[in-house]
């Protein structure tokens, strides 16, 4: 097992998977699949209840990676207290985009889109559609945000919560 010291992913380390968020490498394992042997990241997201199982040689191919750095975290929450960036695009265009940057993994990217999609209670009401996207990028940002900072996630939502709310007033 001596090959997995070349990757940059050890068990009990937190690691960042695009398109589902922060998880947890629980093991480095090896698996036959179709008569050829891998090596996996055996990598559980506990709160989505979900194993994932990535192979060693394609984890930064699909963009995995290491946690963001306290630099990133906070340029991220500079991101969050800027003006909020509406294109006047159609709905479906902009939903795809904010898709798009969600499950791109980049926290700024990600804080972008809490930026973009916050509602004060001044505001007018969000369409379901626009309440989905705006939960699942914060969801996204303050999972990561807990694991940098090491706290748990109810105290960065406030962290986060707190930025968008000095922002408003």
């Amino acid at each position: 097992m001596s090959k997995s010291k070349k990757y940059d992913f050890r068990p009990n380390e937190f690691v960042v998977y695009p398109a589902h968020g922060v998880g947890k490498v629980v093991s480095i394992e090896e698996q036959e699949v179709a008569g050829i042997k891998l090596e996996l990241f055996v990598i559980s997201f506990e709160k989505d209840k979900m194993t994932l199982r990535v192979p060693t040689n394609k984890a930064i191919e699909v963009g995995m990676r290491s946690l963001s750095s306290p630099e990133v975290v906070s340029q991220a929450m500079k991101t969050l207290k800027g003006k909020a960036r509406v294109k006047r695009a159609m709905w479906s265009r902009r939903a795809q985009e904010y898709e798009q940057k969600i499950n791109s993994g980049d926290l700024i990217a990600i804080a972008e889109v809490v930026r973009d999609l916050h509602r004060t209670d001044e505001q007018r009401e969000q369409s379901y559609s626009e309440r989905q996207l705006y939960e699942a990028a914060l969801e996204r940002l303050t999972r990561e945000f807990a694991a940098v900072s090491g706290s748990d996630e109810g105290e960065a939502l406030r962290q986060v919560d707190d930025v968008l709310m000095s922002r408003a007033a």
